[in-house]
């Protein structure tokens, strides 16, 4: 089902998604935008030719042997040239979870036979590269290729396959927005409507909902070959009191590394974490992970972040602030809930 050459498709297999660039607010002038949730799975281009099918990342990696039940519904589909683009995502109790996705990139190839059976993805397209019978689609506007990515779903009539809600609407988007950051968006996407479809640009706007909370320093990575804190390791507290590790940040500045560093050298000692600690076997684990200081949790910080999976935070924090007034026991997870 794999093609191993580009020849195979309509457009060639290193043809890469359109991207989206930052924005801090949603773009609200009217009849230009149309918004979609970003949706918080794997994104990817979706080929097809006569008989080969595949799978890629937007980094170009292929993804196929790790989603076998997306393959087959591909497979078995009537039509064939075609090109699309969507998230794939895996459903938990009727929950997105992006750990079950996680669990997919296994070297063990029974072991994802096996999940795709008990948890099996869904692919959820959003546009139109090029549409089936080899119709290229990439000089289109917006609207031609929504209309053709509805079409294409309605015909294939297979569960695994299904199209993203999309609205005009600023209100609806805002509100798409504020739910957004814990469980199956993490945001929203405003495309223009005129744009055509623009590979590997940032042509888009995605804007996520920013919040804070105030979490306690449990230790600290120095930068690599440095004596000086490269990251702050953040905790909250669970409902049994213990404090677990729930992210990081390193939005340091150079000018004040040296005074956090003697700061944090000051409290090394304990165990630190003395419930979820860094390093333990999860999905988060690098080469580095043991690699971190303890520290007493005496000092508080105030992060923003974007979004919450599995009680963590999903990327990097921004440090906005310290809290000297706050004290560590008051940071629970009931901020992050």
């Amino acid at each position: 089902m794999v093609a191993t050459s580009s020849k195979a498709f309509p457009l060639p297999l290193a043809t890469t998604p359109m991207e989206a660039r930052t924005a801090d607010t949603l773009p609200d002038e009217e009849d230009i935008w149309q918004y979609e949730p970003k949706w918080d799975g794997f994104r990817c281009l979706a080929f097809k030719g006569r008989e080969a099918v595949d799978l890629r990342a937007k980094s170009g990696k292929p993804l196929g042997r790790y989603f076998p039940e997306l393959m087959a519904a591909l497979h078995d589909l009537d039509a064939n040239d075609f090109v699309v683009d969507g998230e794939i995502v895996i459903e938990i109790d009727g929950r997105v979870s992006f750990d079950a996705l996680q669990m997919r990139l296994h070297p063990a190839e029974s072991r994802i036979r096996k999940l795709s059976m008990e948890t099996p993805a869904r692919l959820i397209l959003f546009d139109t590269l090029c549409a089936p019978g080899g119709k290229i689609m990439l000089k289109l506007p917006l609207p031609d290729r929504r209309a053709a990515i509805e079409n294409f779903v309605a015909k294939a009539k297979n569960a695994a396959l299904r199209v993203s809600p999309a609205t005009t609407s600023i209100a609806m988007a805002k509100r798409w927005l504020q739910g957004s950051g814990r469980g199956s968006t993490d945001g929203v996407v405003a495309k223009m409507l005129d744009e055509r479809y623009r590979p590997g640009e940032r042509a888009m706007d995605k804007v996520k909902r920013l919040r804070s909370a105030d979490c306690v320093v449990g230790g600290f990575r120095y930068l690599k070959g440095k004596r000086e804190v490269g990251s702050l390791l953040l905790g909250l507290y669970n409902e049994d009191g213990l404090l677990d590790h729930v992210g990081f940040t390193s939005t340091i500045g150079n000018e004040e590394r040296s005074v956090i560093t003697k700061r944090l050298e000051a409290r090394r000692g304990g165990s630190g974490f003395t419930g979820k600690a860094p390093g333990g076997p999860s999905r988060w684990s690098t080469e580095r992970s043991g690699e971190w200081e303890a520290v007493r949790p005496e000092l508080v910080v105030e992060v923003r972040f974007d979004h919450v999976t599995s009680d963590r935070f999903r990327h990097g924090t921004r440090l906005l602030r310290w809290r000297l007034d706050k004290a560590p026991r008051q940071c629970t997870f009931e901020q992050i809930e």
